[in-house]
């Protein structure tokens, strides 16, 4: 059965923002639109007793815009949620800071991404750290503390367990296509959530997006979407999407950057490109939610479970963008910098996904949506392994099947739900 969720959802962020609030003087929260940046912004000023100044709502956002210093020079910390629709505010924080520069005085949401608000990046350089609000994890959906990615970059070995999976193609594929956002997870499964998915993609198209920048050709962006949702788990594939979204191939790419900039996308950079001279430098494409990627493409539990070549074709890709996705939530969680990538070669020998830590120690990930590992599926881990020699701590292959084991040196094969697992 499809998870409804039912009740109130734990952010791991909760405690990581309450850390940061000892150290930062800004903390600016970024994510989608209805992903629960507020939610998290008010349990922040509930448990300090400090109010939430609406910038969403019109006629909060005049009086800031009439008076910023105003609502800048308030208790601490000032809550401003979706400030990018006040940008004057940000100078405003600025000059506060200029005279008082002690941790915990601003926490700031947005639905748009910080680096794409030039003013807000002059006004703050320096001063502000910026964390991203993902959608809910699997772990969080069910209460549980992930500790897979953690692991993973520490000891990839202590991974592999006796524990036996009893998650089924069916539980995935409901996992896939369900997603992370909460609204639509409160729903049941069919139109109640097409509906708010609908709903959503056309508000975030129209409002935030066109509010970024002047779009001479809007009805094009969701028909880009779907395109680019086609390509999830691929390499991005700019010209062709253009093509097929009738557009031309530049003002694709500024769309794109656009589609990211409000956290519809999501570009995982090659990596490695120096560490052979024949890896590929181009970004795979991912949409930052399964459901919402599954949506555009109208893909349900139903068509998604068939033993058809195209059904195994579309699922092999939105597992890699949920399985990425969902490790990429847990490092957010992380107290510790970690680079991601991906890693393929012109000779076609790749690796979904890189993971190197700060002092240059890196793991690699491959996804299968096989129930088996077959032979050849880790030779791109191998040849990783091969390339890097002492630096790389290890590789797992993840797949659909029922157990862990080793499947060489410092190669291991793991079922895809030891990801949430605790």
């Amino acid at each position: 059965m499809a998870l409804v969720l039912e009740h109130h959802v734990e952010r791991r962020l909760g405690t990581q923002i309450a850390v940061l609030l000892r150290d930062e003087p800004v903390i600016a929260l970024q994510g989608p639109r209805s992903v629960g940046k507020s939610t998290l912004l008010r349990e922040i000023g509930a448990a300090r007793s400090r109010e939430v100044i609406d910038l969403d709502d019109l006629d909060v956002r005049s009086a800031v815009g009439r008076d910023p210093a105003l609502f800048a020079a308030g208790p601490s910390p000032v809550l401003l949620d979706e400030f990018q629709h006040a940008p004057l505010v940000l100078d405003a924080i600025k000059a506060e800071l200029n005279r008082d520069l002690r941790p915990g005085r601003f926490v700031l949401t947005g639905s748009t991404s910080y680096d794409s608000l030039p003013l807000a990046a002059q006004a703050l350089t320096g001063r502000l750290h910026v964390v991203t609000v993902w959608p809910l994890s699997q772990g969080e959906q069910r209460g549980v503390r992930e500790i897979f990615t953690e692991t993973l970059l520490d000891n990839p070995s202590r991974l592999i367990t006796t524990a036996r999976s009893d998650t089924t193609r069916d539980d995935y594929i409901h996992r896939i296509v369900g997603g992370g956002m909460p609204i639509p997870l409160s729903r049941q499964p069919g139109q109640q959530r097409a509906r708010w998915f609908e709903d959503y993609l056309a508000g975030v198209i129209e409002r935030d997006v066109v509010e970024l920048s002047r779009v001479r050709q809007r009805d094009r962006l969701p028909v880009l979407l779907a395109r680019l949702a086609g390509q999830g788990g691929q390499i991005l594939n700019i010209a062709r999407a253009a093509r097929d979204a009738r557009l031309e191939t530049s003002t694709a790419e500024t769309y794109i950057r656009l589609l990211e900039a409000v956290f519809l996308v999501y570009r995982l950079p090659a990596w490695g490109t120096t560490l052979r001279a024949r890896a590929v430098a181009k970004p795979k494409i991912h949409l930052v939610d399964t459901g919402v990627a599954a949506h555009m493409l109208r893909l349900n539990d139903a068509n998604l479970a068939r033993h058809t070549p195209s059904a195994i074709t579309e699922l092999g890709h939105l597992m890699e963008s949920f399985a990425v996705t969902e490790i990429l939530k847990q490092i957010s969680h992380l107290d510790q910098t970690v680079h991601t990538g991906h890693w393929r070669t012109h000779d076609g020998d790749e690796v979904d996904l890189v993971l190197e830590r700060a002092d240059g120690a890196v793991v690699g990930v491959e996804i299968k949506s096989a129930s088996g590992v077959r032979a050849g599926d880790d030779r791109g881990l191998c040849k990783l392994r091969d390339a890097l020699g002492e630096t790389f701590l290890g590789g797992v292959i993840l797949y659909t099947g029922n157990h862990g084991y080793r499947l060489g040196d410092r190669l291991y094969a793991l079922p895809l739900d030891r990801l949430w697992l605790a």
